[in-house]
């Protein structure tokens, strides 16, 4: 569950740091007092994106850090470990600052904006004020009853197997509409190929050869300069080691009569004994080197064809490996285009690992499907809805999809007698409000997620319904955290606890400010939220009396 939520210079907010309890908690407030805004931050810090707008006015950065609870030998510890992260805690960091760029944090460690969606879904599952709507797309109502089944990553599987089964029946597709143009292809692959095999490019033998070239083609220059040092040192009439050796040895014997002459002979030795091994150095590389012009010949003629082969291919030496494996590559595959039985055999093995995934995750939907219509039915008997009824259709889709096998449509019947129609087409806004509240109750119990916010969801309810949607938030709450966000005191009365949010101004600023509530205060809240800006003895006895009977 998440335990604390620490919030700096976001929109309107300069510094909250706010610790969580378990159960089901509301968030209330008047209009615009920033409720949503701690939903907003927690979404960035779970992934989601964001930019510059973000940051408070006149402040550098926002900083949002939430820190959530980590069950022993859990899916989410096991994550953290695969992923490199210390797994005791999990304390989710994000900056952004006044440029927009954004930066992310696991306990600590960067992270990317990926790795931060994926632990988010094992820590936290928002309802925003638009899901109602949301309910209303193909792709929404699918994606649901895939959660409800516990079939998301089966789902991704499914999605990986229908684009390789595509991607096969389009190779044997192109393969059949123009042959002529695919075997021109692979007759001058196959002469480059077999051209860039005979050269025999290899990089580090490409390097030697640059070497000894270079080498050989200066090699009279080399020998001239090595000569001319040669002679300076000791071939020539004007040779100074000999002379150096000479005065080297009288200093050695002059030390006998002033030892303090003896760091300037060790010195001046030294530097006779370096040039002495330089000249044997010289005189085994002028041995080494010769004349060779044969091999330089051999040499100048392997640059020229390797550099006319590059220019031809238009790459430098160096990229002719990866050029061949590209073309080889490209070679296999139209070979295989070129044969129609392997191509065909490739379609088929593709088709079948496709459809036998997709009957797995057929089959997990309708089982999900049956059970989630039956309790989403007796949902909407108690939210003022009897005799309605929910299904689930599941359309077969004999060629398949990337989905599956079917598609997924919600159908709807809101008053008893009354047929089932798409969702879409027969919801009032209050019926779909109560729908939906009641699919996402009902689907969240399926959700790994610890912690379960519902941020403005129950608008377009109402008196005794606000009341049986509050205690669903409390009944759920009892085996999760549960967050959430309303204006209707039927609904906060029911909560384990109570913030309020409230705007304040200071030093010319307005910033947000959470309280925390309890007792009278918590009497208090309930009664402006049923009374307005007026307060009588009546109201508050009203909400005392709410929060007794919750």
């Amino acid at each position: 569950m998440l335990l604390r939520l620490i919030i700096r210079d976001f929109v309107i907010v300069d510094r909250l740091e706010l610790e969580f309890n378990a159960g089901f908690g509301a968030l209330t407030g008047e209009t615009g007092a920033g409720k949503s805004i701690l939903v907003d931050a927690l979404s960035l810090a779970l992934g989601e994106r964001a930019d510059a707008a973000v940051v408070r006015s006149g402040a550098e950065r926002a900083e949002i850090s939430a820190e959530f609870d980590v069950a022993p030998d859990g899916a989410l510890q096991a994550w953290l470990q695969r992923s490199d992260y210390d797994s005791d805690a999990c304390l989710l960091r994000r900056v952004i600052d006044s440029a927009g760029r954004s930066r992310a944090y696991i306990n600590g460690a960067a992270a990317t904006l990926g790795q931060l969606r994926e632990v988010a879904d094992f820590l936290a599952d928002i309802h925003g004020q638009n899901a109602h709507h949301s309910l209303l797309r193909a792709d929404a109502q699918r994606s649901l009853l895939d959660t409800h089944a516990g079939a998301q990553a089966l789902a991704k599987d499914v999605a990986v197997a229908w684009s390789a089964w595509r991607v096969a029946r389009e190779a044997r597709q192109a393969a059949e509409k123009d042959v002529e143009a695919t075997q021109r292809e692979r007759e001058l692959l196959d002469w480059q190929v077999k051209e860039l095999l005979a050269l025999g490019f290899d990089a580090d033998g490409w390097l030697e050869t640059e070497q000894e070239q270079r080498r050989l083609g200066n090699a009279k220059e080399l020998l001239d300069g090595v000569g001319a040092a040669l002679a300076g040192l000791e071939d020539g009439e004007a040779a100074s080691l000999p002379s150096l050796q000479h005065a080297g040895a009288r200093l050695a014997q002059l030390t006998a009569f002033d030892p303090a002459l003896g760091e300037a002979a060790q010195l001046f030795e030294g530097a006779l004994i370096q040039l002495e091994e330089s000249a044997l150095a010289l005189r085994r590389y002028q041995d080494r080197l010769e004349l060779d012009p044969a091999r330089l010949g051999e040499l100048d003629n392997r640059i020229d064809a390797v550099t006319q082969m590059a220019r031809k291919h238009r790459v430098t030496p160096e990229e002719l490996p990866d050029l061949l494996m590209r073309l080889q590559s490209r070679l296999a595959e139209l070979t295989l285009r070129a044969d129609p039985e392997a191509l065909a055999e490739r379609e088929r093995r593709t088709e079948t690992a496709f459809r036998t995934v997709a009957k797995q995750l057929s089959a997990l939907r309708a089982k999900a499907a049956k059970a989630l219509a039956k309790a989403v039915t007796a949902g909407m008997q108690e939210l003022a809805m009897a005799g309605g009824r929910f299904e689930i259709a599941l359309e077969a889709l004999p060629d398949g999809a990337s989905s599956g096998l079917e598609g997924v449509e919600f159908l709807v019947a809101a008053n008893a007698g009354q047929p089932l129609r798409a969702l879409a087409k027969v919801a009032s806004g209050g019926e779909l409000s109560r729908i939906g509240l009641a699919l996402q109750v009902i689907a969240s119990q399926a959700n790994p997620a610890g912690t379960l916010i519902f941020d403005e969801v129950d608008v377009g309810i109402g008196g005794r319904v606000a009341e049986i949607v509050g205690r669903m938030l409390r009944e759920l709450g009892r085996s999760r955290q549960v967050l959430c966000v309303t204006h209707l005191p039927q609904v906060a009365a029911q909560a384990d606890w109570q913030w309020s949010i409230a705007k304040q101004t200071r030093d010319g600023a307005t910033t947000s400010a959470v309280h925390v509530l309890d007792g009278e205060a918590r009497v208090g809240e309930i009664a402006r939220m049923l009374g307005g800006e007026k307060i009588t003895d009546t109201t508050r006895r009203h909400a005392a009396e709410m929060l007794g009977l919750a």
